[in-house]
């Protein structure tokens, strides 16, 4: 192993870990000093790569939302190029289950939560809001006027959230095929209603 890739490694190492601490006492509750007895690691470790808690918990979301924009790349990259394959791509790249396995959930419920309150992570939800939009909107404009295309991807992107949302809250493993088809319907109404 070379020198050099020990810091990435360390980083990801305490990312990791401050995931599982996520999962078990929530973003609110999280300490330095708790991710770095599950990493292994002491609390200087985490100073010294991350800075501070809120720079440290920044970097743990950032990871997230990058688990998610694979997860969409992987899907989109194994549809085809039709509109309503790559409108199912974005669907199934959100209900992934790297992005629905229970400690996602959680982590997914405390960053909607945390980012109404810290500026930072409101700022990536903002980001990820808009990529997911922009993403829904550029499919359904290859086959709808502008205006049309943003209200459709308005709903769709609604009910994503919103599925993804209430599976959460259900206290029960998520159905991500269930979840999967009620949106598959709306995109075919969609597009249905515009031929």
């Amino acid at each position: 192993m070379y020198r050099k890739n020990i810091p990435e490694q360390r980083k990801e190492q305490l990312i990791n870990a401050a995931c599982a601490a996520i999962g078990d006492v929530g973003l609110a509750g999280v300490t330095i000093s708790q991710v770095a007895s599950l990493a292994g690691m002491s609390s200087g470790l985490v100073s010294h790569y991350f800075g501070d808690k809120d720079a440290f918990l920044n970097a743990t979301m950032r990871k997230v939302l990058c688990d998610l924009h694979d997860a969409i790349a992987e899907c989109r990259k194994n549809a085809d190029a039709s509109v309503k394959a790559q409108l199912f791509a974005i669907i199934d790249g959100n209900f992934h289950p790297s992005q629905t396995n229970p400690l996602s959930m959680r982590i997914w419920l405390d960053f909607w939560a945390a980012s109404m309150h810290q500026p930072a992570l409101c700022r990536l939800q903002r980001v990820n809001n808009q990529r997911l939009f922009s993403n829904i909107c550029f499919q359904f404009q290859r086959n709808m006027p502008k205006e049309q295309a943003r209200k459709a991807a308005r709903g769709l992107a609604a009910m994503i959230d919103g599925l993804w949302l209430r599976g959460s809250l259900t206290g029960t493993d998520f159905n991500a095929d269930k979840a999967s088809e009620i949106a598959y319907d709306y995109v075919e109404r969609v597009l249905l209603s515009d031929t």
